[in-house]
Protein backbone atom coordinates (compact mmCIF):
# COMPACT_ATOMS: atom_id res chain seq x y z
CA UNK A 1 0.00 0.00 0.00
CA UNK A 2 1.37 3.53 -0.85
CA UNK A 3 0.89 6.77 1.19
CA UNK A 4 1.86 10.04 -0.60
CA UNK A 5 2.94 12.52 1.09
CA UNK A 6 3.95 16.08 -1.07
CA UNK A 7 7.40 16.46 -1.98
CA UNK A 8 8.56 13.82 0.10
CA UNK A 9 10.70 11.17 -0.67
CA UNK A 10 11.64 8.69 2.15
CA UNK A 11 10.26 5.71 3.22
CA UNK A 12 9.50 3.86 6.60
CA UNK A 13 7.43 1.58 7.43
CA UNK A 14 5.51 2.44 11.03
CA UNK A 15 2.96 0.54 12.66
CA UNK A 16 0.33 2.36 12.99
CA UNK A 17 -1.61 0.28 15.83
CA UNK A 18 -5.39 0.67 14.57
CA UNK A 19 -5.63 -0.43 10.58
CA UNK A 20 -3.91 -0.35 7.59
CA UNK A 21 -0.73 -1.90 9.96
CA UNK A 22 2.37 -2.36 7.91
CA UNK A 23 1.98 0.28 5.56
CA UNK A 24 4.58 2.31 4.08
CA UNK A 25 4.48 5.98 4.74
CA UNK A 26 6.92 8.70 4.96
CA UNK A 27 7.47 9.89 8.07
CA UNK A 28 10.48 11.36 10.36
CA UNK A 29 9.77 9.31 12.94
CA UNK A 30 10.62 5.87 14.63
CA UNK A 31 8.04 2.92 14.57
CA UNK A 32 7.51 3.46 18.59
CA UNK A 33 7.10 7.32 18.12
CA UNK A 34 5.14 7.09 15.06
CA UNK A 35 2.57 4.64 17.27
CA UNK A 36 2.71 6.62 20.33
CA UNK A 37 2.02 10.12 19.48
CA UNK A 38 1.07 10.19 15.25
CA UNK A 39 -2.95 10.02 14.86
CA UNK A 40 -4.28 10.47 11.70
CA UNK A 41 -7.49 11.79 10.45
CA UNK A 42 -9.27 10.00 7.54
CA UNK A 43 -10.81 12.41 5.27
CA UNK A 44 -13.36 10.89 2.03
CA UNK A 45 -15.39 13.58 0.09
CA UNK A 46 -18.41 12.52 -2.30
CA UNK A 47 -20.82 14.30 -4.95
CA UNK A 48 -23.62 12.48 -2.99
CA UNK A 49 -25.00 10.33 -0.99
CA UNK A 50 -28.02 7.32 -0.42
CA UNK A 51 -29.00 5.85 2.58
CA UNK A 52 -31.43 2.45 2.64
CA UNK A 53 -31.45 -0.05 5.43
CA UNK A 54 -28.42 0.37 7.40
CA UNK A 55 -26.42 1.19 4.16
CA UNK A 56 -24.56 4.87 3.20
CA UNK A 57 -23.24 4.84 -0.30
CA UNK A 58 -21.23 7.80 -0.60
CA UNK A 59 -21.55 8.52 -5.02
CA UNK A 60 -18.82 9.25 -6.93
CA UNK A 61 -16.15 9.03 -4.39
CA UNK A 62 -13.02 10.98 -4.60
CA UNK A 63 -10.48 8.42 -5.76
CA UNK A 64 -8.22 9.44 -2.48
CA UNK A 65 -8.68 9.07 0.68
CA UNK A 66 -6.62 11.94 2.27
CA UNK A 67 -5.08 11.84 6.18
CA UNK A 68 -3.34 14.27 7.99
CA UNK A 69 -2.25 14.46 11.48
CA UNK A 70 -2.43 16.73 14.51
CA UNK A 71 0.66 18.37 16.35
CA UNK A 72 3.35 18.06 16.77
CA UNK A 73 4.03 16.24 13.18
CA UNK A 74 1.19 17.90 10.97
CA UNK A 75 1.26 14.89 8.72
CA UNK A 76 -0.57 14.89 5.72
CA UNK A 77 -1.56 13.19 2.22
CA UNK A 78 -3.66 10.15 0.77
CA UNK A 79 -3.97 6.93 -0.02
CA UNK A 80 -5.90 5.72 -2.97
CA UNK A 81 -9.60 5.19 -1.87
CA UNK A 82 -9.24 1.43 -3.65
CA UNK A 83 -6.10 0.71 -1.55
CA UNK A 84 -8.02 2.21 1.74
CA UNK A 85 -11.11 -0.52 1.15
CA UNK A 86 -8.67 -3.01 0.25
CA UNK A 87 -6.58 -2.89 3.67
CA UNK A 88 -9.48 -2.39 5.84
CA UNK A 89 -9.18 -6.05 7.48
CA UNK A 90 -5.20 -5.80 7.28
CA UNK A 91 -3.16 -6.23 10.75
CA UNK A 92 -4.40 -7.61 14.21
CA UNK A 93 -5.91 -4.43 15.27
CA UNK A 94 -7.75 -3.40 11.73
CA UNK A 95 -10.98 -1.44 10.71
CA UNK A 96 -12.66 -4.75 10.40
CA UNK A 97 -11.99 -5.58 13.93
CA UNK A 98 -12.44 -2.28 15.74
CA UNK A 99 -15.09 -0.28 13.35
CA UNK A 100 -14.25 3.40 13.10
CA UNK A 101 -16.18 6.23 14.35
CA UNK A 102 -17.26 8.60 11.67
CA UNK A 103 -18.93 12.11 10.63
CA UNK A 104 -20.40 12.51 7.98
CA UNK A 105 -21.31 16.17 6.89
CA UNK A 106 -23.81 17.28 4.66
CA UNK A 107 -23.35 21.07 3.42
CA UNK A 108 -27.07 22.36 1.32
CA UNK A 109 -28.81 25.28 0.56
CA UNK A 110 -30.91 24.49 4.30
CA UNK A 111 -27.54 24.28 6.04
CA UNK A 112 -25.27 21.58 7.22
CA UNK A 113 -26.10 19.10 8.61
CA UNK A 114 -23.96 16.15 10.79
CA UNK A 115 -24.05 12.35 11.76
CA UNK A 116 -21.97 10.37 13.57
CA UNK A 117 -21.77 6.69 12.68
CA UNK A 118 -19.76 3.26 12.99
CA UNK A 119 -18.29 2.62 9.40
CA UNK A 120 -18.53 -1.31 8.85
CA UNK A 121 -17.80 -3.48 5.26
CA UNK A 122 -16.91 -1.05 2.98
CA UNK A 123 -16.65 -1.64 -0.93
CA UNK A 124 -16.41 -0.03 -3.99
CA UNK A 125 -18.14 -0.18 -6.83
CA UNK A 126 -16.85 1.67 -10.01
CA UNK A 127 -17.01 5.58 -8.42
CA UNK A 128 -19.38 4.53 -5.62
CA UNK A 129 -18.37 3.77 -1.63
CA UNK A 130 -21.11 1.66 0.13
CA UNK A 131 -20.55 1.19 4.12
CA UNK A 132 -22.49 -0.60 6.58
CA UNK A 133 -23.50 2.21 9.23
CA UNK A 134 -24.57 2.35 12.41
CA UNK A 135 -25.98 5.20 13.53
CA UNK A 136 -24.91 6.97 16.67
CA UNK A 137 -25.96 10.10 16.50
CA UNK A 138 -28.09 12.83 14.19
CA UNK A 139 -30.76 11.45 11.52
CA UNK A 140 -29.42 10.31 7.86
CA UNK A 141 -31.30 11.58 5.47
CA UNK A 142 -32.29 8.91 2.28
CA UNK A 143 -30.35 11.56 0.03
CA UNK A 144 -27.86 14.21 0.12
CA UNK A 145 -25.31 16.12 -1.89
CA UNK A 146 -21.50 16.52 -1.55
CA UNK A 147 -20.42 15.54 1.24
CA UNK A 148 -17.82 14.83 3.42
CA UNK A 149 -16.61 11.93 5.74
CA UNK A 150 -14.21 12.43 8.50
CA UNK A 151 -13.01 8.94 9.66
CA UNK A 152 -11.53 8.74 13.53
CA UNK A 153 -8.45 7.91 13.77
CA UNK A 154 -5.55 5.81 12.93
CA UNK A 155 -2.51 5.53 15.16
CA UNK A 156 -4.36 5.83 18.57
CA UNK A 157 -4.23 5.97 22.13
CA UNK A 158 -6.54 8.42 22.15
CA UNK A 159 -9.93 6.73 20.43
CA UNK A 160 -12.55 8.04 18.82
CA UNK A 161 -14.52 8.65 22.17
CA UNK A 162 -11.78 9.75 24.68
CA UNK A 163 -12.18 13.31 25.61
CA UNK A 164 -10.01 14.25 23.11
CA UNK A 165 -12.23 13.16 20.50
CA UNK A 166 -14.94 14.61 22.19
CA UNK A 167 -13.69 17.28 22.42
CA UNK A 168 -12.07 17.66 18.87
CA UNK A 169 -16.05 16.76 17.53
CA UNK A 170 -17.41 19.31 20.14
CA UNK A 171 -14.79 22.04 18.83
CA UNK A 172 -15.36 21.26 15.43
CA UNK A 173 -19.31 21.27 15.59
CA UNK A 174 -19.10 24.40 17.09
CA UNK A 175 -17.21 26.31 14.46
CA UNK A 176 -19.54 24.59 11.84
CA UNK A 177 -22.92 25.45 13.60
CA UNK A 178 -21.30 29.48 14.11
CA UNK A 179 -20.60 29.58 10.44
CA UNK A 180 -24.24 29.09 9.19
Amino acid sequence: MSWHFGSCTTLVTVIVGAALVGASMPVALTAQEATEKVQYLLVQTAGGASFEDGVLILESIGTSTLYFSDRPERVAGYILTEEFVANWASGDDSFASDPPNADLSIVSDDGAMEIVLVLMNPRLVDDDLSYDVEILEGEMPAAAGPNTLFIDIIGRPLSPVSVAGVDRRVTRRTVRRLAY
